[in-house]
């Protein structure tokens, strides 16, 4: 058996360093409409999926797998799948809401040079894995991890993301010719952009606000105070 390897230091990151994270966390943007036509070179597309290849896993799993697309072709038929979903879903609002909805751009699927759907392999780690034993779902938790992973990344390179989640499951499987075993977690478009949103767009838009941190936090227990 190897020997484990031995703890490195730990510490802070210096104020440079520290100011960069946060600040990749505080202007990423879920992007739609901004992406350029250049194509994102190799390594750093390779970059950012080794980023998301390190994200945390539960039981050290890794269930993700990354199937890029390029094809114009591919790329028409997924489009096709998220405007039969986007008009179901545009049904689901009514009033005010859905007049909003229909004027929102909620996918860059075909202005993408890269398109990335992430998936989860349920069946990776074999039928008892360390850590879900209790949880079936923390596989797909882990895989959420490694989209956010890349995206946080991405910000840093200057490329943008955005997450289309409006899909019939079935179609989506359809199309990239998924096995049952494997769940599509995340389906991101990817593109260097120019400029972003200040705020979410959505926020922006006046869809929704974000939600006042100390009206989510609760202390010891459900409704407990802090």
């Amino acid at each position: 058996m190897p020997l484990p390897s031995m703890p490195a230091p730990a510490g802070p990151f210096d104020d440079a360093g520290r100011e960069a994270v946060y600040r990749a966390i505080h202007t990423r943007r879920d992007v739609r409409s901004q992406f350029r036509p250049d194509q994102i070179a190799d390594e750093v597309l390779n970059r950012l999926l080794m980023a998301a290849h390190h994200a945390p896993s539960v039981g050290f799993m890794q269930p993700w797998n990354f199937i890029l697309i390029r094809s114009a072709a591919v790329k028409d038929q997924i489009r096709a799948a998220f405007q039969t979903a986007n008009v179901e879903a545009k049904a689901m609002f009514s009033g005010p809401q859905r007049a909003l909805y229909s004027e929102l751009k909620l996918q860059g699927i075909s202005e993408a040079p890269v398109n990335l759907c992430i998936t989860c392999d349920r069946t990776r780690g074999g039928p008892v894995v360390l850590g879900r034993t209790h949880n079936r779902d923390m596989d797909l938790y882990s895989t959420v991890c490694a989209a956010q992973n890349l995206w946080l990344a991405a910000r840093a390179e200057g490329i943008g993301v955005g997450w289309v989640s409006i899909f019939r499951d079935a179609d989506l499987r359809h199309i990239l010719g998924l096995p049952d075993h494997v769940v599509p977690v995340a389906y991101l478009c990817l593109g260097h952009v120019t400029e972003l949103y200040q705020e979410p767009e959505l926020q922006a838009r006046g869809w929704r606000q974000r939600l006042p941190l100390e009206d989510l936090l609760y202390g010891e227990r459900w409704g407990g105070a802090v």
